[in-house]
């Protein structure tokens, strides 16, 4: 979108972890960025000053919840209830990233459902929706009493890796661990071309003693994730694959964190190239062969529809097949 929008109904307002995309996303929506300042007393405290008036109108915040995560997620709690006490018409949390969605279950005995917790501290404090950017696991969505729209990136990759010639059966596609075949089969099914997953014998700590359920000999192989944190996993699973006779090894992952020296681990593993969006700005260094790609358009995008009322399932309709047929 490149008009920009006339509605005097809406506002788009960023917060500190990601400024960058909040930027793109307004340029997108042709919508100017909201003026707010926040910040923080000697004791760590927050303080957020809206500088503008909301009353009435429809107000997105744009935060990513990660690093810092509790102080990125209390200035945005704060922020809801800024907008809230100020009469703000309906207020909509934009989170790129949504930190503590992978505390999403009891694992072990006494352990919190963290992102549950989360869940209800935005509800509380005021939040009408949320929009989100592929959550770790899509039934978190269940954990709020709000609507909840989780965007895909699948898209984004599917046409990256169609740019570079990336299709059909010279192609696999492969889950790094068992927990994403289904993230792995959406981009296959995209791609024209068939999966692999590692797993592997007893303990996943021992990564060397994985195995490739899946044929990648003399193929290009792709290994998707949904996080991309200490890169440990991309790494081993790049050296499997490599073992498994791949000819070249990509890697993509919705969100970077690069937390834990995670470039040092990528810099020195057998991949060609590695994807993220722009949903995290990181101050870590990032490993060489790294590229970003946008997801702000699609954010946009979800934005004007869910202010103009209108159905946002077209964004979750993408189908490569489909787009061929057209």
């Amino acid at each position: 979108m490149t008009e920009r929008y006339a509605d005097k109904q809406l506002k788009l307002f960023s917060l500190s972890s990601n400024i960058e995309i909040a930027e793109k996303i307004a340029q997108a929506a042709g919508v100017p960025l909201g003026k707010v300042s926040t910040k923080q007393f000697s004791d760590g405290e927050i303080m957020i000053n809206i500088e503008e008036t909301v009353r009435g109108y429809d107000i997105f915040i744009i935060q990513s919840t990660s690093y810092p995560v509790n102080d990125n997620l209390w200035e945005l709690l704060i922020m809801i209830d800024a907008c809230k006490r100020a009469s703000a018409g309906s207020i909509n949390v934009v989170i790129p990233y949504f930190g503590y969605s992978r505390q999403d279950r009891i694992a072990a005995s006494r352990e919190p459902i963290t992102a549950k917790l989360v869940a209800n501290m935005l509800v509380k404090s005021g939040a009408d929706r949320v929009v989100t950017l592929d959550l770790h696991a899509v039934q978190v969505q269940g954990f709020f009493d709000i609507p909840v729209d989780n965007l895909f990136t699948v898209p984004l990759f599917v046409e990256h890796y169609k740019n570079l010639g990336l299709t059909g059966e010279d192609v696999v596609v492969v889950s790094p661990k068992n927990s994403g075949i289904k993230r792995a089969r959406s981009l296959a099914e995209h791609l024209d071309s068939p999966i692999a997953i590692i797993d592997y014998a007893q303990d996943d700590s021992h990564r060397e003693s994985g195995y490739i359920i899946g044929d990648v000999a003399g193929k290009k192989a792709i290994l998707i994730d949904d996080i991309l944190n200490t890169g440990k996993t991309f790494a081993e699973a790049a050296k499997i694959v490599e073992r498994g006779g791949a000819t070249e090894i990509y890697a993509v992952a919705s969100h970077g964190l690069f937390a834990g020296g995670a470039s040092d681990t990528l810099d020195t593993a057998p991949l060609k190239e590695i994807i993220v969006t722009d949903s995290v700005r990181t101050k870590e260094r990032i490993p060489y062969n790294l590229k970003y790609l946008s997801a702000s358009d699609l954010i946009a995008d979800a934005i004007i529809r869910v202010h103009e009322r209108k159905p946002l399932s077209p964004l979750f309709a993408y189908s490569a097949k489909e787009d061929d047929n057209q």
